[in-house]
């Protein structure tokens, strides 16, 4: 391949990663339309970029090829969009979050997750994330599927906030290689249920909410058992 098309290859690929900007953009929008279940598909289609856009900046060596361009801070960009910014702005607009006091919860995940972003150790050598990742899109999937009361929202997030701070290591799940397998394969199992609940919106079968919990249970438990083998 020429170095024409290696440049042009490189760049189509930071094209696509920022494609989940506009993911993010059309997820507001859709909040404000109060068009839930939209504004979570447009967030799904965020994470799949996100998902795949390592793959195929790998594939086209953009590091090589686009020197004077920092892929990696576009993709923390668009994440902070699209994992933080977009979803808590959901719960607010969707009355998820105490009245009153809700803004202020909303302010703290995303100051929280500011932090979490431009910790210099936010990423670990040994493919782990330090501190709470923030799953925020994931997190407002079940706080409003459950349709669970405005306090104890707000009682989760801050929970979940505090623990951004909390320097233990989680599970990169396409990268940390231990159960990597394993892990990709209950991974596209609950996303398909993840998918199933947001088609269900409003109405979302509770006892579907209930049994895909098996996977940030599964996520959790992994995370705190190779923390502590990390700790030795």
């Amino acid at each position: 391949m020429s170095s024409t098309l290696q440049r042009a290859a490189a760049w189509s690929v930071h094209a696509y990663t920022a494609l989940g900007a506009l993911c993010g953009f059309g997820s507001l929008l859709a909040s404000v339309e109060r068009d839930y279940r939209t504004a979570f598909l447009w967030l799904v289609a965020a994470t799949v970029i996100d998902a795949t856009d390592g793959v195929l900046a790998r594939a086209a060596a953009v590091k090589e090829h686009t020197p004077s361009f920092d892929g990696a801070r576009l993709d923390d960009i668009v994440d902070y969009l699209t994992y933080v910014v977009a979803p808590v702005f959901l719960l607010y607009q969707a009355g998820s979050l105490p009245a009153g006091w809700g803004a202020a919860v909303g302010a703290i995940v995303l100051l929280s997750s500011a932090y979490g972003f431009a910790s210099a150790d936010a990423k670990s050598d040994d493919y782990f994330f330090t501190g709470f990742p923030s799953y925020w899109n994931i997190v407002a999937v079940y706080l409003y599927a459950a349709e669970l009361s405005p306090l104890v929202n707000a009682g989760i997030l801050l929970a979940l906030a505090a623990l951004v701070f909390v320097r233990t290591g989680w599970v990169y799940p396409s990268r940390t290689p231990v159960l990597r397998r394993l892990t990709t394969v209950l991974g596209v199992i609950w996303a398909v249920m993840v998918l199933l609940i947001i088609r269900a919106l409003p109405d979302a079968p509770p006892a579907l909410i209930a049994v895909s919990l098996f996977f940030p249970l599964y996520y959790a438990v992994l995370s705190l058992v190779l923390q502590r083998r990390r700790g030795r």
